[in-house]
């Protein structure tokens, strides 16, 4: 897969689910069967900022050369991910999400991969 269609695929996740975690928390709570409170409210709001801010990275940075940069972009998705990854299958093992967090682990497992394999991938030097 290409740079571009990661990033890409990436942005248009997140598009789909971080304005949704910001204006609708309850309802989207209630799908995954985890209770709706003040606090989960808050947590939930917050990751829809950063899935937010993840689709501006993902969309403005798809096209970016080799380079320290693009490094950088693709070692911190892939740790993001991967963290998501964990935390996500321990939330389900616990009880406290339905089994419609499987796709939320798809999803994070289909990313880590996908920078996983950037992230140990040598890229050419640029002279």
């Amino acid at each position: 897969m290409k740079f571009k269609t990661l990033m890409t695929i990436k942005a248009v996740v997140c598009l789909g689910f971080g304005p949704v975690l910001l204006f609708f928390p309850a309802w989207i709570l209630g799908l995954l069967g985890t209770a709706y409170c003040s606090g989960a409210a808050l947590t939930a709001r917050e990751y829809g900022a950063a899935l937010v801010g993840n689709l501006l990275l993902t969309w403005l940075a798809r096209n970016a050369d080799q380079g320290v940069a693009r490094r950088a972009i693709i070692w911190n998705l892939f740790v993001y991910d991967l963290i998501g990854l964990v935390a996500t299958v321990v939330l389900i093992l616990q009880g406290v999400l339905n089994p419609l967090g499987w796709g939320i682990v798809a999803v994070y497992l289909f990313f880590t991969i996908g920078f996983g394999a950037f992230a140990l991938r040598k890229e050419k030097a640029i002279s």
